[in-house]
């Protein structure tokens, strides 16, 4: 409850500096997976997909979607769970109409409402979550409301974590490199890769929580990031062969705080330009790591990550490092991508893509997924973890996976190819 206190007083305090009279805050399906738009969850610390009203004056509403959300908050209530939001403050739909009831009962007809979720949020929603039909039934309900936008600005608020959270994360991170770990122990040629993804996800079931469906790709040299072919389309998973790696993103998510956690294992003995890559990649984690210090912007690390793999003579496949907790902040990398990759050409062509939020002020509590990757021809090494920006030093909870793994017979080592001690 002294969480739920913290939050709900800087909300508050929130709404007083901008001048709000209350918060309409949309929350995404609660099966939405890696990077979801879940900010009703900070307000209610419970099931996503809700929709939250805070008047300044009082405290936060939560509309359910359906009644299956009024049972389990039920069941939760008569197990004895600590629960934020009391019966008498939860509603049964998240409509239109709902959320016009709402308004009125609180006497919000008139003044000032800031809205969460009509912004642009990366990469899943270039145009904010919320559908037309209802927000213009919304709007068409209050004429002389002046409905503001304030994501980004409540995103920026929340970022630092509190001390229970900042345990919630460390937490999830444990479990993240367990779930790399009963990977890396299955991984081994002649495997099926979906024995390995399981291993993996099955680790973190066991351990407490539901992580997100990871990505996941095998193959001699992969280029690509995303859930196994076999999961949308009726296929066989590969099997795994000597000479082939994994290249997966892990999501872990405990309590609504997610970590990141970027994977390459190698079975058998990695090709040399593998080892080269993980070289590149190494060092721009490296000097992300030096560049994450409060007072710095989200732009300076970006710039300290750039600097090797702009030196390179490889290319760089995706972003090296992004915000977590919420995920806001995004650096830029060039598209090479579309012009590295045979048969690339045949695709729409890809734009470079612009830094994020690279002027957001770094704070003690922020975290972030560092994932710098690199390539040399289509040998592409994908590596890192989740870090905290801490008083002085940041806070590394997963140097595991900051290099290359190595899958032999089960047995998993450190790729000789990338130096231990770093």
């Amino acid at each position: 409850m002294a969480e739920r206190d913290r939050r709900w007083d800087l909300a508050r305090a929130f709404m007083e500096r901008e001048g709000l009279d209350a918060l309409l805050v949309f929350g995404e399906h609660e099966d939405a997976g890696p990077a979801p738009f879940a900010f009703d969850t900070w307000f209610t610390n419970g099931r996503a997909g809700t929709t939250v009203v805070f008047p300044r004056d009082g405290d936060p509403i939560s509309l359910f979607p359906m009644e299956m959300f009024t049972k389990d908050h039920l069941e939760s209530t008569r197990r004895g769970d600590v629960i934020w939001i009391p019966p008498e403050n939860i509603r049964a739909s998240r409509d239109s109409r709902a959320i016009g009831d709402t308004l009125r009962e609180l006497g919000l007809e008139k003044g000032t409402i800031g809205v969460v979720g009509l912004e642009p949020y990366p990469p899943w929603h270039p145009e904010g979550i919320v559908p037309y039909r209802l927000w213009n039934n919304v709007l068409t309900q209050f004429p002389e409301v002046r409905f503001k936008q304030v994501a980004m600005a409540l995103s920026r608020l929340i970022m630092p974590l509190g001390h229970e959270e900042i345990a919630v994360v460390r937490h999830s991170a444990r479990i993240g490199d367990a779930m790399v770990r009963a990977m890396v122990d299955t991984a081994a040629a002649g495997v099926p890769e979906s024995e390995v993804y399981a291993a993996g996800m099955a680790a973190g079931y066991a351990r407490g929580t539901i992580p997100a469906a990871m990505h996941f790709w095998s193959g001699p040299d992969p280029l690509a990031s995303g859930l196994p072919q076999w999961g949308y389309r009726p296929q066989a998973p590969r099997t795994l062969r000597d000479g082939d790696i994994i290249s997966a993103e892990v999501f872990c998510n405990v309590g609504g705080r997610h970590t990141q956690h970027q994977v390459t294992i190698a079975i058998g003995e990695p090709h040399e330009d593998l080892r080269r890559a993980a070289g590149v990649a190494r060092t721009a984690y490296d000097a992300g790591l030096r560049a994450l210090r409060p007072g710095r912007t989200f732009g300076d690390v970006v710039d300290a990550v750039r600097q090797p793999l702009d030196a390179a003579d490889g290319w760089e496949f995706g972003p090296a490092v992004h915000a977590l907790n919420p995920a806001i902040a995004l650096s830029g990398f060039p598209a090479d991508a579309s012009r590295r990759m045979a048969g690339a050409s045949a695709y729409p062509p890809e734009d470079d893509h612009p830094t994020i939020s690279g002027d957001l002020a770094l704070e003690p509590g922020m975290t972030f997924a560092f994932e710098p990757n690199y390539a040399f021809g289509r040998r592409l090494a994908y590596l890192g973890g989740t870090v905290i920006v801490g008083e002085g030093e940041p806070i590394e909870l997963n140097p595991y996976t900051a290099r290359i793994l190595r899958a032999a017979g089960g047995d998993a080592t450190i790729c000789a190819g990338v130096d231990s001690s770093s």
